[in-house]
């Protein structure tokens, strides 16, 4: 390897660090595999570190659609959809993902982090103060920042301090809470009625992440919002199709004033190419299966309560207050979620090893995300593999 040049010789000491304290993150090269399956570094695992909660990133009816629109349309849009990048294919999804979400209109981003960054950035300004729970995905945080407004992050799910602050701040033009629906390390759900009930109290907007919610929760599968029956009391609600989707891009559904507006100030969405129509057929197709069949819905909810029934009857008490396919289990240090991470990976499960800085100090844990495609067995036989991993009985 040659030497680094001077300007830079300082990003030897901070990965060093990084390697002492566990916290250096490797590159691997992961296949997806149907099933729930994956190969990494040569051997076949059983996948629980992935989101495709409903395994539909490997379904062929979602790869033959997109398939065939990579035939007709090739690979990529070649503009931003401003520009010329916006194709049939983009407007149907749009327009299919407005009636999932019974709302008037839909619009695209390239990704999940690039609507949560675009959407706060665009609503909130320098005259505004941002509410962020302090469990929030990352790009929550980010957009606040970016938009220049005063950010105050509040203890996870704490009403009664977020409501002091939002007493505080009536100097402020416009006051934003933003939350996650589900919170993607801890699986637990954020408070949504009373979150309404206090923007409501302070005259506040509400903007809520349902990226990991999409396609699991709700009757219907809208999310956590429609299964506490708050959908028309929430100002803002951003989805993704990387998750329980099984592919890529986020998107905002409301009322066409929203989107329009967003249209022309998300810059995450204005400035970048928009999505492959390749990608828009598969979403579509994946949104229609999720749509007609619930029974996915159902076995994944079957599965992730016989992971944590089992778990628990070994002594194994997954994090407090989580629910459905995301289930931690916390163990402290980083190095003991990596060591236990590589010992399961022997015994053929991928799971994730999470550290900080995406979860606090001292809380480094095993991240296990369950599928529909996910056997009875595979979720036994992890149950198993933990139990021996982490010494209980």
């Amino acid at each position: 390897m040659r030497e680094l040049p001077p300007r830079l010789a300082w990003l030897n000491d901070e990965l060093a660090d990084w390697n002492a304290a566990g916290l250096r993150r490797p590159r691997r090269v992961c296949t997806p595999l149907p099933e729930g399956r994956c190969r990494l570094d040569g051997k076949k695992l059983c996948n629980f570190a992935a989101n495709d909660y409903l395994g539909l990133a490997q379904d062929e009816r979602v790869r033959e659609a997109a398939i065939e629109a990579l035939r007709d349309a090739g690979v990529g849009s070649g503009a931003s959809a401003l520009v010329s990048g916006r194709t049939p294919l983009h407007e149907r999804l749009e327009a299919a993902l407005a009636a999932f979400e019974n709302q008037e209109a839909a619009v695209l981003f390239p990704s999940g982090l690039a609507a949560n960054i675009g959407v706060i950035a665009a609503l909130a300004g320098p005259e505004d103060v941002v509410f962020c729970d302090r469990f929030n995905h990352a790009s929550l945080v980010d957009g606040g920042r970016l938009s220049g407004a005063r950010l105050r992050i509040y203890r996870h799910s704490d009403l009664t301090g977020l409501a002091r602050s939002l007493g505080k701040a009536s100097d402020a033009r416009r006051r934003w809470i933003v939350t996650d629906s589900v919170f993607s390390m801890d699986g637990d759900l954020g408070p949504l009625p009373e979150l309404t009930d206090l923007a409501d109290q302070y005259s506040a907007g509400l903007i809520v992440d349902e990226a990991h919610a999409t396609g699991v929760f709700g009757e219907r599968g809208r999310g956590v919002a429609e299964l506490m029956g708050v959908e028309h009391q929430i100002d803002v609600r951003i989805g993704t199709l990387s998750k329980a989707l099984g592919g890529l891009g986020g998107f905002v559904a409301g009322p066409a004033e929203l989107i329009e507006y967003l249209w022309n100030r998300a810059r995450t969405q204005v400035y970048s190419t928009a999505l492959p129509p390749a990608v828009c057929a598969a979403a579509m197709a994946a949104l229609e299966i999720l749509q007609s069949e619930p029974e996915r819905r159902q076995r994944l909810w079957a599965l992730s309560d016989q992971l944590r029934q089992g778990l628990m009857e070994r002594g194994i008490e997954p994090y407090p207050g989580s629910t459905g396919p995301i289930v931690p289990v916390v163990l402290g240090s980083p190095a003991a979620a990596v060591a236990a991470a590589a010992q399961l990976k022997d015994r053929g499960y991928l799971v994730g090893a999470i550290r900080p800085p995406t979860v606090p100090q001292g809380t480094a844990r095993l991240r296990i995300s369950v599928s529909a495609v996910h056997r009875e067995e595979d979720v036994s036989g992890l149950v198993t593999a933990i139990a021996e991993v982490v010494g209980r009985r």
